[in-house]
């Protein structure tokens, strides 16, 4: 790993992911199956909850709801989180990146975000958490999983997925930012991970604009010479996702990770290249990828004559990663990007190092570099798995990732993929 870092600094959003069987949660709980499933925006109780799951289960499709009744929802987590089928994890982005650079022993890491007992206690001994974020209660959030072709009742599942549910108030309305930033004096980090901004999309478009605002002026009091990553993560709101990247967000972080979701969704929020592309058919389009990165950092990224502090985007997709720098600012790219796709092999696997049985290549052997401007076209040597182009003063760093065949735990790979590549990565003082 690059020698940069000794102490950082991450938050703001951490909860308990519950992981277990829907049905058997909700046999515990005394629900009977539902034969006419309904969707709820918000689930209000118990009730909402039986007639929500079976609405997603009968689809097989994956869905995450807001549970408004605080004392309800208390109940039924206590219920999931003590069932003797459930998994406890560690969750919330923030919480995921701490715990991956925890396993560096030569790391500080301090730890910002709602962190009840048990969440404490899933942390690993090297992340420190301030006293000031400590909650008496954790924020659980339950992941009620269900398998291709179960039942429930007359329900009968298509494909295996997942209903995810929460009563978050904490991580919605970014409640930790303020003491995380106030922490920042005393613990004197050598690199700040943000993220979380993303939970707050669930508040009233007034509430969640004062709140960025207040974000904003709290990020401005970051010291400047410390560089900020922000980790971003799935949005559905166009509004907020322009006023994220417009409203000074990006211009006051150094580095943006993303995934192939997150950079559609921001061109087409921003009306960007390829905005007009729906959705992505299999394999994102390197050239497409390209250009909206390019894009990003030329519009929102240090130029000379923006005082952005924007200057490295680090994309991850399953079959390949991208690593982009405006010229100066950062070295190890290759390292980076590759330590990048390692973790995404291990992790998905749960294997300590890349296991060639387990793994396989995804990514294209040929692509070109961008459909805006005259390309140039690049075919993979295995011999060198990470490729590099440039353009007008802008470095890529692409890199195929070893997939896993049968993945054992998919929750957090980007967090994992972007705290590695962090954790190679070298920033110039400027």
């Amino acid at each position: 790993p690059a020698r940069g870092w000794a102490r950082v600094a991450v938050g703001v959003n951490a909860c308990v992911d519950v992981v277990l069987s829907g049905v058997k949660l909700l046999e515990a709980l005394g629900l009977e199956p539902s034969d006419d499933g309904k969707n709820h925006a918000v689930l209000t109780s118990g009730q909402d909850l039986r007639e929500a799951f079976a609405h997603f289960m009968e689809r097989g499709a994956a869905a995450e709801r807001f549970f408004s009744d605080a004392e309800a929802f208390q109940d039924i987590a206590r219920t999931a989180s003590e069932h003797p089928a459930a998994q406890l994890y560690v969750g919330g982005n923030a919480a995921l990146i701490g715990q991956k650079l925890a396993t560096n022993p030569d790391l500080k890491v301090l730890l910002c975000g709602p962190v009840g007992p048990k969440l404490h206690e899933l942390l690993d001994d090297n992340v420190v958490v301030p006293p000031e974020s400590m909650q008496e209660r954790d924020e659980f959030h339950l992941i009620l999983e269900y398998q291709a072709g179960e039942q429930w009742g007359q329900v009968r599942a298509p494909t295996a997925n997942r209903f995810i549910f929460s009563h978050d108030l904490s991580n919605g309305a970014l409640n930790m930012l303020e003491v995380f930033v106030s922490s920042l004096d005393e613990f004197q980090p050598d690199l700040v991970v943000l993220s979380g901004l993303h939970m707050m999309e669930g508040q009233s478009k007034e509430m969640r604009q004062r709140r960025l605002m207040e974000a904003v002026a709290s990020i401005s009091d970051i010291p400047t010479d410390i560089p900020i990553h922000l980790e971003l993560a799935s949005m559905t709101d166009q509004d907020f996702m322009s006023n994220i990247m417009h409203q000074q967000v990006f211009p006051l972080v150094n580095s943006i990770g993303l995934n192939e979701q997150e950079l559609l969704f921001l061109t087409q929020a921003a009306s960007g290249p390829h905005a007009s592309l729906a959705s992505w058919s299999g394999i994102p389009d390197v050239g497409v990828v390209s250009d909206i990165l390019f894009w990003i950092l030329k519009e929102h990224g240090r130029t000379a004559e923006r005082a952005s502090d924007l200057t490295r985007i680090h994309f991850h997709t399953l079959a390949y990663h991208i690593l982009v720098t405006v010229d100066g600012h950062w070295g190890n790219q290759a390292a980076a990007v590759a330590a990048g796709a390692r973790a995404a092999g291990t992790q998905a696997c749960a294997t300590d190092t890349i296991d060639t049985s387990k793994v396989f290549l995804k990514a294209p052997l040929e692509f070109v570099t961008s459909h805006t401007e005259a390309p140039s076209k690049i075919s993979l040597n295995p011999d060198e798995p990470v490729v590099r182009w440039h353009r007008e003063g802008i470095s890529f760093h692409f890199t195929p990732v070893l997939v896993c065949k049968d993945p054992v735990r998919t929750v957090g790979l980007g967090d994992a993929i972007s705290a590695e590549g962090l954790l190679y990565s070298e920033v110039y003082p400027q």
